[in-house]
């Protein structure tokens, strides 16, 4: 009988998946990671979106793992990946926040936690496979889209490599979140009302700005109307504000018509525009830190610049440098530090980091 060792968070997707692989015969142990030290900067107690305040949501998770795995007749092992996680995705987090870029740590940390550091640890543990609770499919060799298209995770997989994806199971890949949702209540899982995590991986729920002043002073700079370069309030940090964002920008000024469109960081400049989006907009963009999990190379492929993003139709030419250039019409906010992950049909071929936005075959100015 085949052993899996299946990635154990606390939520109802990793439950669920642990539900269906035991169901399948294999023999299933569950380990629940410890990625980050709760006890620092602890403002997400006293968020009024979290039920229980006289325990730390880490524990809390950890504690709805071992009812499941109870429940579940399965063994939990417990895992601290905590400086791991400091050196190789959190310290990238605050990197590219220095740079004004706009990062997203969950790709890092499927890259350099869940699919190596847990890998190895699982392998040490006797596994001949690793799990997790993730929507995505892996058929023929090919990391595919998940049955539930709305909830897809291939966008987060997009760095990891041919061997990473070797001897994996994603037991969600051909069901539904309301089927999810279902097998948790008729199997009386502790997760199954569970509301889904947000946030940063690991991190949680948290003041964003009150958490970041931890590790990144804050810069107040002039926020500037890219049409008249007139200041039209005070920003209260660069790494705070992405591109094309509306809401909640506490800058002053008529901020109900008003939208970020850029920022300098040599000058700690935040660019705004009022009612003209043509800024937003670009036609092609340079992506480094290219990964490819295969050996598909498509010309003409799809793209997706966002989580949840419609497929864009993309043209890619592939550079002598291992950068490629992606070409697109008329796309909306697209950003440095945001990942471009690829798609041929539904096989998610790889990705990688952009770093530079164009149009007309010329950079942005106002953009990083």
């Amino acid at each position: 009988m085949p052993k899996v060792i299946i990635g154990i968070s606390g939520g109802v997707d990793s439950s669920v998946a642990a539900l269906l692989l035991k169901k399948q015969g294999y023999e299933v142990e569950g380990l629940f990671m410890r990625n980050w030290d709760s006890s620092l900067n602890n403002d997400i107690l006293g968020n009024p979106n979290l039920k229980n305040q006289n325990i730390c949501p880490q524990e809390q998770d950890y504690n709805d793992s071992v009812e499941v795995c109870k429940k579940l007749g399965i063994k939990l092992h417990r895992v601290d990946f905590i400086k791991e996680y400091w050196d190789y995705v959190f310290t990238y987090f605050l990197e590219e926040l220095k740079k004004g870029r706009t990062p997203n740590p969950d790709i890092m940390c499927n890259k350099y936690i869940k699919f190596d550091y847990f890998t190895k640890k699982a392998k040490e543990l006797g596994a001949d496979y690793i799990a997790t609770g993730h929507y995505a499919k892996i058929e023929d060799g090919y990391l595919k889209k998940s049955f539930d298209k709305n909830k897809d995770q291939t966008y987060f997989l997009s760095q990891l490599s041919h061997e990473q994806l070797q001897n994996v199971l994603f037991p969600l890949g051909d069901i539904d979140k309301q089927e999810v949702r279902k097998l948790a209540l008729e199997n009386e899982l502790v997760t199954a009302t569970k509301k889904d995590s947000t946030g940063i991986c690991f991190i949680g729920e948290r003041n964003f700005q009150k958490f970041l002043m931890n590790y990144l002073p804050a810069q107040e700079g002039d926020v500037i109307d890219i049409d008249t370069n007139k200041i039209v309030g005070r920003h209260n940090g660069l790494m705070y504000y992405t591109i094309g964002q509306r809401r909640g920008l506490n800058i002053g000024g008529n901020e109900d018509k008003m939208f970020v469109v850029g920022k300098n960081l040599d000058k700690n400049i935040l660019y705004v525009s009022f009612g003209d989006n043509k800024y937003l907009y670009s036609d092609s963009c340079l992506v480094d830190t290219v990964n490819f999990n295969c050996d598909l190379r498509p010309t003409k492929a799809c793209a997706k610049f966002r989580y949840r993003q419609e497929d864009i139709p993309v043209t890619i030419d592939y550079l002598d440098n291992g950068e490629i250039l992606v070409h697109y019409e008329h796309v909306k906010s697209v950003t440095p530090g945001q990942a471009c992950v690829i798609y041929d049909n539904d096989i998610c071929i790889g990705g990688g980091i952009i770093k530079e936005v164009r149009k007309n075959n010329e950079k942005l100015w106002y953009l990083l």
